[in-house]
């Protein structure tokens, strides 16, 4: 990855659908890019259909293709697991 101006990076997921694998997430990845309490960059993420924008490590995204993962409204994280037998 390389600089893209304003500490900006590139990716070759920009503007595509991934997953979040951290959140188990669907969203259109904006930039990669620190968050303002530092300068190891982030992954920004937007839900597809808009909402608020999360962050997570550039390391935990991958294509949306290439997994099935559970799509959550825009904004909507997942309700927690709790403890049950299996």
């Amino acid at each position: 990855m390389s600089d893209h101006g304003l500490l900006h990076r590139r990716h070759r997921l920009l503007g595509r659908l991934v997953r979040d694998t951290v959140r188990d997430r669907i969203g259109i990845l904006q930039a990669i890019a620190p968050d303002t309490d530092t300068t190891t960059p982030v992954a920004w993420l937007r839900p597809p259909g808009g909402g608020t924008e999360w962050t997570t490590p550039p390391t935990a995204i991958v294509p949306a293709d290439t997994a099935t993962p559970t799509a959550h409204p825009a904004g909507h994280e997942p309700a927690p697991r709790t403890g049950g037998g299996d």
